[in-house]
This record gives structure tokens, sequence and C-alpha cells, in this order.
């Protein structure tokens, strides 16, 4: 597997892999505001924070060149480049349960160190996605003491903030 800059074309497999509204909330958290996706609507939703060198989304491939997982980095705070913040983590449906998206989550934990120089990663997960909170841990992520209420169409759901140190 292979992490590369996030291209154009990636939306419509990306958003292909949303078959259901829950599947939405859970990535997007309501971000995009819309079920079901089109093909453009990633790039839609992406078009602002592109122009940020805040914001960087990036795809994973494997061997064979095939998209199988996306999240995107951005920093949180603006005076502070030693924290980033992953987010909009997903893998090929298809895909998932084999350890693809453990992996896909170690080159970029890998990446915000080594290349963005990173000491720190957050994210939030929905307290109803264990699937994605057990992928989280198993690659170092830990509770990080707050959660947030968000209001989403489907109700109200509990999200955990998570951290990751590196050394």
């Amino acid at each position: 597997m292979e992490l590369k800059k996030y291209r154009k074309e990636d939306s419509a497999i990306i958003c292909s892999w949303i078959k259901d509204e829950k599947s939405l909330y859970q990535w997007s958290a309501d971000r995009i505001g819309k079920f079901p996706l089109e093909d453009n609507d990633l790039n839609e939703h992406y078009a602002p924070a592109m122009e940020s060198n805040k914001f960087i989304p990036l795809s994973a491939f494997d061997e064979k060149d095939n998209l199988v997982g996306h999240l995107f980095i951005r920093y949180p705070n603006e005076d502070d480049a030693s924290i980033v913040r992953f987010g909009f983590v997903i893998v090929d449906p298809l895909l998932r349960g084999c350890g693809n998206g453990k992996k896909m989550l170690q080159l970029a934990i890998n990446y915000a160190h080594n290349v963005l120089g990173a000491s720190k990663i957050t994210l939030g997960v929905f307290t109803n996605n264990d699937s994605a909170r057990y992928c989280y841990e198993s690659v170092g992520f830990r509770p990080a003491g707050s959660t947030r209420m968000y209001k989403m169409p489907m109700g109200e759901w509990e999200c955990t903030e998570m951290e990751l140190r590196i050394e």
C-alpha cells in the first residue's frame, strides 16, 4: 500500500463507498450535508480547503494502483504545526477487516511525523462506530478524555476525541 496525493478522480470512487446515511454520518459527521453522494461531491467539499497548505488529502493505493482508502490531514491550530488531525478516514468496504485500515493509518502516521513534523495526531470517532475505534486503537490512538454530542439527522451521537503522541 502507498499513500499518494488525492486526485480529483478519486472523488467518484470514494463517494461510491458510502452506501447509506449512517455510514455517511459516521464518516463525515454530516459535513457534506447530503445523501446520496454524487461523483464530484468530495471535490466540491474539499475545494475551499485545498487553497490552503493546512489541508492535505491523501488516497491509499494497492500494489496494482487501485484506490483502497482515503483520509485527510489538517492543522487544527493555525499557529501550532506540531499537532495535526485526521479526518474522513475510509477504506473500500470490500477491503475492510483485513488490516487495510491499520496499514493506511500507519502510513499516514509516518507521513504526519516524518514529512509534516507532527508530534501529536488527533481525530474524532463516534461511539456507534466500534470497528473504526478498534482500528484507531490498533495503531496507538487513545481516548483523549473529552466527548462531544453531535446532532445528526438520525439523532444525537456521541463522539470521542482520540489522540496519538509520536516520539
